[in-house]
């Protein structure tokens, strides 16, 4: 595999938190970040028992994957010309060692509704290596909570439309999107026994959450558990800059629980990858990306955080990307990172195999920041 010099944007001069002057990003990644890659993707990945993550009824790699962009042209500009590489992409991931794909019934735009699940069931079915590597791929989709599906023959059904464009009989997570108890309280309790007929068909080896909060996860996993029913994780926005006290209470609820916590959006919808400068607006996405707002909400404030952030990967000789994963591993949660081309995949993968020192994560929880928007169903 050829490495080439990725270029990365190089913003104004601005004062280091020592005092002084210099470039917040490197122009370019240097050649001991690339040795330092290189070595990392030549090995073949086996995680030990301390770094695999308990997921319910199975063990997940310490990073995911998340498959938001494939199928979304809104926010990502997804063309179906790239599905070839992310083919590759996928098939890298996999001889990496990483076996937790993250979907949803709803990624995709318009049209394109439930591609990701249709993606991810060909890239699994055509996976090249040995038929015991493609079981241990572990596909967890989330089904959205439209105000249609009430009863659990309409969520048995809607697992069953996931599985079919998946083409599996079975997956190991179904996951509900996000909650109504905010809007339709009286959809909540009829959403999990949902998932209870879900589980009870055979279809889904355990259940999964996303958006909820620490009140409303005891509540239905209270729930769930009388039925009988294993709740293997509760995914929430979680990265330096969406650190705020809601999700550390999520995070001690998952750990008082058992089930582990995904964290989504890990790099900060592209902020913390080091490619947008705090200082130039002109490096921020524009409209009408929705995340061009974000952007010019949370980037202005993230200065400090980012200057932190690359000083310690100069240090590392690792990319401010990898940083960020990092520091959500060793937080105690699953990033599920997503990728929409071979040299994305190969700067994440940069992330495993090595771990922040406690003082630099202690400097980074310091830094770290509380300015991107919560899910408007994210519960409490």
């Amino acid at each position: 595999m050829v490495f080439r010099r990725s270029t990365v944007v190089q913003s104004v001069t601005s004062p280091s938190r020592r005092g002084r002057g210099r470039r917040l990003y490197p122009k370019a990644l240097g050649s001991n970040m690339l040795d330092s890659l290189r070595a990392t993707l030549q090995e073949k990945r086996v995680y030990t028992k301390e770094e695999m993550v308990q997921m319910g009824p199975f063990k997940s790699s310490p990073m995911g994957f998340g498959t938001w962009a494939w199928g979304n042209t809104l926010l990502w500009n997804y063309e179906q010309d790239a599905d070839e590489e992310l083919q590759k992409v996928f098939n890298l991931m996999v001889s990496k060692g990483i076996n937790l794909f993250d979907t949803a019934d709803s990624y995709g735009t318009g049209a394109l509704e439930g591609r990701s699940e249709v993606l991810l069931g060909k890239f699994t079915n055509q996976y090249p290596g040995s038929k015991a590597m493609r079981n241990q791929i572990h596909i967890a989709t989330k089904l959205a909570a439209y105000p249609w599906r009430i009863t659990p023959k309409q969520w048995v059904g809607s697992c069953k439309e996931s599985l079919n464009r998946i083409g599996a009989e079975k997956i190991s997570m179904a996951q509900l999107h996000w909650s109504t108890a905010n809007y339709a309280p009286l959809q909540e309790r009829l959403m999990w026994d949902g998932l209870v007929a879900i589980y009870d068909a055979g279809l889904v080896d355990a259940v999964g959450l996303s958006n909820y909060g620490p009140k409303q996860l005891e509540k239905i996993h209270k729930y769930l558990t009388k039925r009988g029913v294993p709740v293997a994780s509760c995914q929430v926005q979680y990265s330096l800059v969406s650190r705020g006290p809601l999700q550390e209470n999520v995070k001690a609820a998952c750990d008082d629980l058992g089930i582990a916590m995904i964290a989504y959006s890990p790099l900060g919808l592209g902020m913390l990858t080091g490619r947008h400068s705090p200082y130039d607006r002109s490096t921020y996405p524009s409209l009408p990306n929705p995340r061009s707002i974000l952007f010019n909400q949370v980037l202005p404030n993230a200065g400090p955080l980012l200057q932190i952030m690359e000083e310690i990967a100069t240090q590392r000789r690792k990319s401010m990307s990898q940083i960020a994963l990092n520091w959500c591993i060793c937080k105690g949660t699953v990033p599920i990172a997503g990728a929409r081309n071979l040299k994305q995949a190969e700067s994440n993968l940069g992330a495993l195999g090595w771990r922040l020192s406690d003082s630099e994560v202690m400097e980074l929880d310091k830094a770290s920041i509380n300015k991107m928007t919560q899910n408007i169903f994210q519960t409490k």
